[in-house]
C-alpha cells in the first residue's frame, strides 16, 4: 500500500493513501484505521479517517512523530499483505418519496427514470462510509449509482428532518438529526441515528445497505425507536 506520511501540528500524523475519492482509496483509508485499532500503539488518543487520508493524534508525552510514522509504514505494509478485514454492514431503512422524500421527482426527472426505478436503483446498492462528517455521524457514502448522480439544490433548506436521506452531487448521505442542507431529499429512515451519549450504528470503513418500506412500517419503526430512547 502506498503511503506518504506528514507531521500536523504538534501531535499529528497525517497518513495519505490516494488523492482521490475512490472505493479503492476508501478502503485502504478504513484498512488502516482498523489495524491502528487493533495495534493499540503507545501514545495514541484519536483517528479522524477522511476520503483519502487518516490523521493520527497522540500525546507528545508518550509518543512522537517519528515513532507513529514508523507504525503506520509497517502496518500499511501489512496491510497490502492481505491482514485487512471488512467492516460490518448496516441496513437502514427508509420510506422513499411523498412526504418522505420530496425531491424525489426532481432526481427521477433529473435522470430520466421513474421514480420506481431511482428506489431501485438507490436501493439496489451497498455503499461504503468513506467519512463521517459536517454533523456528528453524516455519513459521506460512496457506490452512488452514475445514474442518480444529481446537483444539490439551488437553494439550501433551512430545515431538514432527522433521518433524511438525500442525494448531493456523486454521494449519497443521511442526515442524522435537524439540520440545514442543499441535498435532494428522496427518502427517511425513521431510525435514530444520533443521540448523545449513544454510539452511532455505524462507524467510517463499514457498509450502509438501504432497505425500502412503507410509510406504515415507517411509523411502526419510529414508534419503537421513540420508547427505546425515552
Amino acid at each position: 500500500m502506498e503511503i506518504d506520511i506528514r507531521p500536523v501540528g504538534a501531535c499529528g500524523a497525517l497518513a495519505e493513501l490516494g488523492s482521490q475519492i475512490s472505493e479503492t482509496t476508501g478502503a485502504r483509508v478504513a484498512a488502516l484505521e482498523r489495524a491502528v485499532h487493533r495495534a493499540h500503539i503507545a501514545g495514541i488518543t484519536e483517528t479522524v479517517p477522511a476520503f483519502a487520508s487518516l490523521l493520527v493524534r497522540y500525546d507528545p508525552l508518550r509518543a512522537d512523530y517519528d515513532g507513529v510514522s514508523a507504525e503506520l509504514r509497517r502496518l500499511a505494509g501489512d496491510i497490502a499483505a492481505g491482514n485487512a478485514q471488512a467492516g460490518r454492514t448496516v441496513d437502514v431503512p427508509v420510506c422513499y418519496g411523498g412526504a418522505y422524500g420530496e425531491d424525489l421527482p426532481a432526481v427521477a426527472r433529473h435522470a430520466g427514470l421513474s421514480e420506481e426505478e431511482v428506489i431501485r436503483l438507490h436501493s439496489g446498492r451497498t455503499y461504503r462510509i468513506y467519512m463521517l462528517g459536517f454533523l456528528p455521524g453524516f455519513p459521506y457514502l460512496g457506490g452512488l449509482d452514475e445514474r442518480l448522480f444529481t446537483p444539490r439544490r439551488e437553494t439550501p433548506r433551512t430545515r431538514i428532518p432527522a433521518g433524511s436521506v438525500g442525494i448531493g452531487g456523486q454521494q449519497t448521505g443521511i442526515y442524522p438529526m435537524e439540520s440545514p442542507g442543499g441535498w435532494q431529499l428522496i427518502g427517511r429512515t425513521p431510525l435514530c441515528l444520533f443521540a448523545p451519549g449513544r454510539d452511532l450504528p455505524y462507524a467510517a470503513g463499514d457498509s450502509i445497505r438501504f432497505v425500502p418500506i412503507d410509510a406504515r412500517e415507517f411509523e411502526q419503526i419510529a414508534a419503537r425507536e421513540r420508547e427505546g430512547h425515552a
